[in-house]
């Protein structure tokens, strides 16, 4: 395998492997750029196929966190950390070894939660480096579980969605189908209920989907057939790369906003759904409510009404995606992606509050 060859290779500056025999850590920690400041992105734990999907997966979501920091305006560059392994198979040893990678690093890079770790993974690696985010705080102050930060963020982006494409100021009626019912997909579906949004909701996990069902009365779909629903909006909050050329084609929405990073598989795949007219939220503008809770959490002095007042900036930068997307005749995908990388050449933002 030549990494540099790799299809998602982009010019990352470093990817370090790491490995501890005595806790079984397997990691991968991809900084793709610290153009901006050092590279910020949280730690991920999936127990991949094959050592070269986990290094792919690096890559991509340490891309997307380089744009993601650029378009919310953040002085961070992208990084992002793969733990391979079962989520059942995680030991405070194990997270702690992962903790000593990053210090290893020297502030190159800074973790925090995603996929398959907690703020209590969080606590075990701040044990050990302090080049961490994602910790618990209290009522006031920034900082925190970042999922639900993320959750806000994609419902009022998702909002200036419908508002663009739809003509709707209001979610009330509004079908939403909704792709994974985590730390993200659970606190957005609660936010669209109380809006008055009908839901279609599908998880692989036993049990989640009913729980939602139950608690906010939405329709449980088997999750092979959730991208298909027949539905107003579509929110993709599980895993990557989930709209392709074979899903494209059957989408039957006509907005697509959600959580999940990396949804399109190809940079080709911005294009179709333009031709099919769905209007697509860039996952990394949409989803940026996470990382600027940690960013802030990490930096300092920031309070949660301050966080908040930042998270209520992404609808504005959707909109003007939206608006120069249709100006230009082009897909949303790519006028983000162009937007990002002016920011990065353009140098170190100013410095969050």
């Amino acid at each position: 395998m030549d990494l540099f060859q790799m299809r998602d290779f982009d010019a990352h500056e470093q990817v370090v492997f790491g490995y501890d025999a005595a806790s079984g850590l397997r990691a991968i920690i991809a900084i793709h750029s610290s153009a901006l400041g050092p590279a910020a992105g949280g730690c991920r734990m999936w127990p991949y196929a094959a050592v070269e999907d986990a290094i792919a997966d690096a890559l991509r979501l340490s891309r997307g966190m380089t744009y993601k920091n650029a378009m919310a305006e953040l002085p961070f560059g992208g990084g992002k950390a793969v733990i391979i392994g079962d989520v059942r198979e995680k030991t405070p040893q194990r997270m702690a070894a992962f903790g000593r990678l990053v210090d290893s690093l020297a502030g190159r890079y800074i973790t925090a939660e995603d996929v398959g770790t907690t703020t209590t993974d969080m606590e075990q690696v701040a044990r050990v480096t302090s080049f961490v985010s994602g910790l618990p705080r209290d009522s006031v102050y920034a900082g925190g579980d970042p999922g639900p930060k993320t959750a806000l963020g994609v419902f009022l982006g998702l909002k200036a969605a419908v508002r663009f494409r739809l003509g709707r100021s209001s979610l009330e009626g509004l079908s939403i189908a909704v792709q994974g019912l985590g730390g993200v997909g659970y606190p957005l579906c609660r936010l669209l209920a109380s809006e008055g949004a009908s839901l279609k909701v599908a998880d692989s996990r036993p049990g989640a989907a009913e729980r939602v069902c139950r608690e906010l009365g939405a329709q449980e779909v088997p999750a092979a057939f959730i991208l298909a629903q027949e539905v107003d909006v579509l929110a993709p909050c599980a895993l990557g790369a989930v709209l392709d050329a074979r899903s494209i084609p059957a989408l039957r929405a006509r907005v697509i906003a959600g959580a999940a990073n990396n949804q399109l598989a190809r940079d080709a795949d911005g294009e179709a759904l333009m031709r099919a007219g769905i209007l697509y939220a860039p996952d990394y503008v949409i989803n940026a409510g996470g990382i600027i809770s940690v960013a802030h959490e990490y930096r300092g002095g920031a309070t949660a009404a301050q966080v908040k007042a930042e998270i209520e900036k992404i609808p504005g930068r959707l909109t003007e995606i939206f608006e120069r997307a249709r100006r230009e005749g082009r897909p949303t995908s790519a006028v983000a992606d162009e937007m990002a990388r002016e920011r990065v050449a353009q140098g170190p933002h100013r410095k969050v509050a």
